[in-house]
């Protein structure tokens, strides 16, 4: 039932990113929004070969647009991460740690250390390093995080 209502809510998305489009252009804050919950959409339905240029998309756009360290952003560097590790099967690539790392440094100078994005991204991480066995890593990252607070 739950996957028929996310089939229901695709033309939604894409009507309303044809909207935006149409009305502002590629590059609008609201269209790159558009993009990126289109693709998050997409993932949720499980089509992963259709998601993951939309994110890469909203991502460039983000970083052209808004620059690298806006929320929106750091949402969609967060956003590709994530779905990089669930393409994945759960294992962290070389790509996907980078982008986590960038939005922690990202999140950790925007919003601070206790911030939930901040918490969100270094717990995000320090799970998947220790899911690779790289206990030493992410207990020097807690005990950063532990330190800065």
């Amino acid at each position: 039932q739950a996957q028929g209502k996310l089939e229901a809510a695709e033309p939604l998305y894409r009507e309303a990113l044809d909207g935006f489009r149409e009305k502002s252009g590629d590059q609008h804050p609201g269209t790159l929004s558009s993009i990126n919950n289109l693709a998050l959409l997409l993932q949720a339905q499980g089509k992963l070969k259709e998601a993951e240029p939309l994110l890469r998309k909203a991502l460039d756009g983000c970083r052209e647009k808004l620059g690298d360290h806006h929320p929106d952003t750091l949402d969609s560097i967060y956003n590709l991460a994530a779905f990089l590790v669930k393409k994945e099967r759960g294992i962290m690539t070389k790509e996907a740690e980078k982008l986590f790392r960038e939005d922690l440094l990202g999140c950790q100078s925007l919003y601070g250390y206790r911030h939930a994005n901040t918490l969100g991204s270094v717990n995000k991480l320090v799970r998947l390093l220790r899911q690779q066995g790289r206990e030493a890593e992410a207990t020097e990252l807690e005990a950063a995080f532990a330190d800065a607070s």
